[in-house]
């Protein structure tokens, strides 16, 4: 495929962050793609190409939004160190204590740091439906009488499906808010943020449509398999979870706290951009820097963790790299997430850097791919 043009705008310094989204289009077969990166603060690296659309139809605009899967869990957890910051939630305390439904069948001594650690042990939610992911409530009621898989902070387990969920309500018993409203007025109305979990009807159009990867999805593949971890925290979701019914309106438009987050790569990289700057960017202050510091303490290391089996490190809401792998750059300290799409988000504090990375080509594998791992490879080149 002949090399596309690109869009935007990139500091000479970053010239190898723009010619590897040139590559993942000539060689990895790139449908449409969007990088930035914030350095110090400032803007760096904006840049785009390619199409929305299978077809290749509608070109990547200035302001195409690109679901980002999990990286809405991220955004969610960070929305619980907010009100720990105002005071209004202690991490430490039990669940229950805000959310008194909760302490139902063993989850009694669950804390907050728990839930938003994923290591609480509620990573299931069997009373639940297919599409249940599309009615909070009825996921609420659900995850009130789950029974936990194991006491909470003895095992890390990636939380799929319920972590969006389990924080998402304890922000609306604390401050009688939605989640999807909570993020927008407390982090991307403040920062000039273009993300949103659950799309506006009037911003359906600027929405790429995912396609999936012609070598498969690993999350999928093992999503379906059976009795598998991931087949069993799934229950909640579409059957079958594909890529029509994540272009539908319903998904789109329907908030989904864990996995139905859409927007501009430029305004999650500049979210992530505060976190790096110590929860202040441009002077809007979110979080304060002791919040940051404590959220992003590494609160455990799995060589196999208890949902996909691989190797995992996670802080208060953020992962962290895991053995062996660089997924959010060659800093220990850095943190960020990851969607399984290949969508990635992360800030390197030391560096006070950040980045973001969306696409509408699947990921082949946990949230990891070829075109995902070259751009944050080629943003830390010259470092």
């Amino acid at each position: 495929m002949a090399a596309p043009e690109i869009h935007g705008d990139c500091d000479p310094r970053f010239a190898h962050v723009r010619d590897a989204l040139s590559r993942n289009f000539t060689e990895h077969g790139e449908i449409g793609s969007a990088v930035a990166i914030y350095e110090d603060g400032a803007l760096v690296v904006d840049i785009w190409a390619g199409y929305m659309d299978g077809a290749r139809t509608k070109p990547w605009q200035t302001d195409t939004m690109c679901i980002m899967y999990s990286i809405a869990k991220s955004i969610c957890a960070t929305s619980v160190h907010i009100l720990a910051d105002r005071g209004q939630v202690d991490l430490e305390a039990p669940v229950a204590d805000y959310w008194p439904e909760f302490a139902q069948n063993g989850k009694e001594d669950v804390l907050v740091r728990h839930i938003v650690s994923h290591n609480c042990g509620v990573c299931f939610a069997d009373a639940a439906e297919a599409g249940d992911v599309y009615d909070y409530d009825r996921m609420i009621a659900a995850l009130e009488v789950q029974t936990p898989a194991w006491p909470a902070g003895s095992k890390g387990a990636y939380n799929t499906v319920n972590i969006g969920y389990l924080a998402g309500e304890i922000v609306r018993r604390v401050t009688g808010t939605p989640i999807h409203e909570f993020v927008h007025e407390n982090i991307c109305a403040p920062l000039g943020a273009d993300y949103k979990i659950g799309v506006r009807p009037e911003d359906l159009d600027r929405v790429a449509d995912l396609q999936p990867n012609p070598a498969g999805s690993a999350m999928a593949a093992q999503a379906a398999a059976g009795e598998s971890p991931l087949a069993r925290a799934w229950r909640p979701t579409p059957k079958p979870m594909n890529t029509d019914v994540q272009n539908s309106r319903q998904f789109r438009t329907s908030g989904i706290p864990s996995f139905g987050g859409f927007g501009e790569a430029r305004a999650m990289a500049r979210i992530y951009a505060m976190l790096a700057g110590g929860g202040t960017i441009d002077g809007v202050r979110i979080l304060s820097p002791e919040a940051v510091a404590r959220a992003t303490v590494t609160q455990w290391t799995e060589a196999a963790d208890g949902m996909t089996g691989r190797p995992m490190r996670y802080a208060m809401g953020y992962a962290k790299n895991p053995p062996g792998a660089t997924v959010m750059g060659p800093n220990e300290n850095a943190f960020g997430h990851m969607g399984s799409g290949g969508a990635r988000a992360l800030a390197d504090p030391d560096r006070n850097l950040s980045l973001c990375f969306v696409s509408n080509l699947h990921s082949e594998g946990f949230a990891v791919g070829v075109r995902t791992e070259a751009i944050v490879d080629a943003a830390f080149a010259r470092l």
